[in-house]
């Protein structure tokens, strides 16, 4: 009892009524109710805990203490739109005609050499003249990305929206920056996943190399070789370069109609190209984010793109100037969505493609190689 006395003795009585009353005289019933008719006869509390109870502080963005990313009265907006910030754009994928492929090569015949016609004079015994024939067969590979959504993220994930998702995955043919609904976390896993086969399948196109992986299929630098090649041995672009490359397939039958280079050698040509008014048209606009130049050489006008998958290295910069009437995409499947085995309290699945990308006369394009 001592000890009781002794907190009592520094208890402030008056102090605490005066928090909670104010100046509001002793024994002065604040609230009442008419227990007949339920309605509210008296209510001060209003003004009680509004105007005379001074002992409350004001709520700011720091009251009820330390949150989990912040304070806790302040909740976590976060933005819905998602930017992948590793991105890479696919053009290729959608330039390159896409041709159907039955069976698992691609299987096709071309002409090596021709008897060729001949002179003779009048009533001459005639002969034949033999054509020579040639079978080219490519394999046909397999592309996949894999994902898996648990449960809980099923649950916890709110819709999310993946910016500039057909630019970068080819969802449509010259689609441009527009962002693709996630109303829920396995459906932004399968866009993420569709981003990572199309960037898969650019690369391939580019640096695509069945000797260092036997998955793999050639792409144009392995296909292209040294055919065609105006080498550079580690000097400076000029103009002439593409007149000398385009004229190497020109000679061979070909009609290059698109150039394909890296982003450092799409500057030089730029810089070359502003000493040379008249030389290239008004850049024109595609759809992957980038304008295009069209440069005027003797087969006609040329469309020039850079590629996020070429090397910027001096002396391994490189030009390729296609005709994509011998260019093809053959695809056995295109890009399919298939669900796998659910072992666990998650959702896998896979994306695939079968393909492989053939060029059936390299000698109708060109390259410019070893650039500085």
């Amino acid at each position: 009892m001592a000890n009781t006395g002794a907190m009592n003795s520094s208890f402030n009585a008056s102090g605490a009524y005066a928090q909670s009353f104010g100046a509001m005289p002793d024994r002065t019933r604040y609230t009442s109710i008419d227990v007949k008719s339920g309605n509210v006869e008296t209510d001060f509390r209003s003004d009680m805990f509004g105007k005379n109870n001074i002992g409350l502080k004001a709520l700011n963005s720091q009251t009820g203490g330390a949150g989990t990313a912040g304070y806790a009265l302040v909740p976590v907006y976060v933005d819905p739109k998602i930017i992948d910030q590793t991105r890479k754009y696919t053009p290729l994928c959608e330039i390159i005609p896409r041709v159907t492929n039955y069976g698992l090569t691609a299987d096709y015949n071309v002409i090596t050499a021709k008897g060729g016609g001949f002179v003779a004079a009048e009533d001459a015994s005639l002969s034949e003249t033999n054509t020579t024939y040639d079978r080219k067969s490519t394999s046909i590979k397999f592309l996949y990305s894999v994902g898996r959504v648990t449960g809980p993220a099923h649950a916890a994930i709110p819709p999310y929206a993946m910016a500039g998702f057909q630019a970068g995955a080819g969802e449509s043919m010259g689609s441009g920056f527009a962002d693709a609904a996630a109303p829920n976390s396995k459906q932004l896993e399968v866009l993420v996943k569709a981003r990572e086969l199309k960037e898969l399948e650019e690369n391939l196109i580019v640096n695509g190399d069945t000797d260092d992986d036997t998955n793999e299929f050639n792409g144009i630098i392995d296909l292209m070789s040294t055919t065609n090649t105006v080498d550079k041995n580690t000097t400076d672009l000029d103009l002439d370069d593409i007149n000398t490359a385009v004229q190497y397939a020109f000679d061979d039958g070909g009609r290059p109609n698109l150039a394909v280079c890296s982003s450092a050698v799409y500057t030089d040509l730029l810089n070359l190209l502003q000493q040379r008014i008249g030389y290239m048209t008004a850049q024109q606009n595609v759809f992957w984010g980038f304008q295009s130049i069209v440069v005027h050489t003797m087969v006609g006008p040329i469309t020039v793109i850079p590629s996020m998958y070429m090397s910027n290295t001096s002396g391994s910069k490189a030009m390729y100037l296609l005709d994509l009437s011998v260019v093809e995409m053959r695809v056995l499947q295109d890009m399919t969505y298939q669900e796998l085995a659910k072992t666990n309290d998650s959702d896998k699945f896979m994306l695939k493609m079968y393909e492989a990308l053939i060029i059936r006369n390299t000698a109708f394009c060109a390259s410019i190689t070893e650039i500085k």
